[in-house]
């Protein structure tokens, strides 16, 4: 059993609306209790707070703040968590010191036991019942794989309310015995090894230039600035809904189309070879003193087309229609560089769209991306045979393409720890 999770869209009416209002409103001072708990604990008295002391002090607190009774036990604890996990992420250095939120910034809460909600669905559409609120909320969406719900959590983004439900499936997928090589890139999206080339969609470009004619306006408003008790003007407040707006727009298009186009890619093949790519150093600032206006517009580029979650969403995906997919160790590969007939390297330059092998046996002429994602696809056509090679008949006639999968990315994870 694995777990997925399914994003509702929540239509409630004005007395259900305000009584989720309500809610979030108990859920975020109850976090910032939480953290002025802690911080007072600390300074005066030198006692560090954990979860369990915070978690075991909610019956006396509901005794004394009496409008959290009504609220189930179980997501205030939930709340409490929260909290617990912002402070361990800063004593692990990944994260700053948790700070208190505003009541706008407080997303929602969660539910993380059966208690307190129910979902009347069979996937598609249907009812939410939040028994400690007392209403029951209509409910659209559709889930791909159905099983059984087990959390729920509730948020409000850009004035819409959504239930985000995670449910113990068993997902499967269709898929197709072949392979392919992908390989990324900022003016093409995705390359196939086949020649086909996905490019970048318009709509990206469109709702970027959107957000920052929007932005525009928003700086020319006046802004809040609590230094100087200066509040945000009422048409600063507006403009700033719309920016919002205008990009929750352009993220759910992008993710639309990444699960859309991973999907297709797995569909066909069953062997997809992708890249290492380090995402995070790849989008890092210019230096002082370089280019810094054409490295933010290179950052820009990476980061719509989305680099690393497409090979996240090809990952799961191929584990769940049976097949794997594999990423080259491209720093030791170096796959645009490499000729796929003869596996010399080539030194190219970024100018360089047309791979022409430097071996005068070889001669391969090919486009430069196209190349690159057959490199990847040879090597792990090569990574297959070898482990075949290694498995008894036994083990590789019984053996599915799921259990191939999962020894493949055991081996891959094995080379990056190596290569570490």
């Amino acid at each position: 059993m694995k777990t997925r999770r399914i994003t509702y869209r929540i239509y409630p009416n004005k007395t259900q609306s305000d009584k989720l209002h309500w809610a979030r409103k108990m859920h975020g001072e109850l976090y910032n209790a939480a953290v002025a708990n802690r911080r007072t604990q600390y300074k005066q008295f030198g006692h560090s707070v954990d979860y369990f002391e915070q978690q075991n002090c909610l019956p006396e607190f509901k005794k004394v703040w009496i409008e959290y009774a009504e609220l189930g036990s179980q997501t205030l604890q939930a709340t409490l968590k929260r909290v617990d996990l912002a402070f361990q992420r800063f004593f692990k250095g990944l994260g700053k010191y948790p700070k208190f939120k505003a009541k706008r910034r407080y997303a929602g809460w969660t539910y993380p036991g059966k208690a307190s909600w129910k979902v009347h669905s069979n996937g598609q559409n249907g009812h939410l019942e939040l028994r400690d609120l007392g209403v029951k909320l209509q409910i659209r969406g559709k889930a791909r794989t159905w099983g059984t719900p087990t959390t729920c959590t509730i948020c409000l983004r850009n004035g819409k309310w959504y239930a985000s439900i995670t449910v113990q499936c068993e997902p499967n997928r269709a898929t197709n015995t072949g392979s392919i090589g992908i390989d990324l890139g900022c003016k093409e999206a995705i390359t196939l090894s086949t020649g086909e080339k996905i490019a970048k969609p318009s709509f990206i470009k469109e709702g970027q230039a959107k957000v920052k004619a929007a932005s525009k306006r928003l700086r020319r408003k006046r802004a809040p600035n609590r230094n100087k008790k200066i509040k945000g003007s009422s048409r600063w407040k507006k403009e700033r809904r719309r920016v919002s707006k205008l990009q929750s727009k352009v993220a759910r298009q992008r993710e639309d189309w990444l699960h859309k186009t991973t999907s297709d890619i797995v569909g066909g093949n069953s062997l997809i070879a992708g890249e290492q790519l380090n995402v995070k150093g790849m989008t890092s600032k210019a230096k002082k003193g370089k280019r810094k206006k054409q490295k933010a517009g290179l950052n820009r580029s990476i980061l719509d087309v989305g680099f690393a979650t497409i090979g996240q969403l090809l990952d799961y995906k191929a584990a769940e229609s049976g097949g794997f997919y594999v990423e080259s160790p491209t720093q030791k590969l170096k796959p645009t560089q490499r000729c796929t007939k003869c596996w010399e390297l080539t030194p190219k330059t970024l100018a360089d769209r047309v791979h022409i092998c430097a071996n005068p046996d070889c001669n391969h002429v090919e486009d430069r991306d196209v190349n690159a994602a057959q490199v990847n696809e040879t090597w792990a056509r090569g990574l297959e045979r070898t482990s075949l090679d290694v498995e008894s008949p036994s083990a590789t006639a019984c053996g599915s393409m799921r259990q191939l999968g999962t020894l493949k990315r055991q081996k891959q994870r094995l080379q990056r720890s190596k290569s570490l």
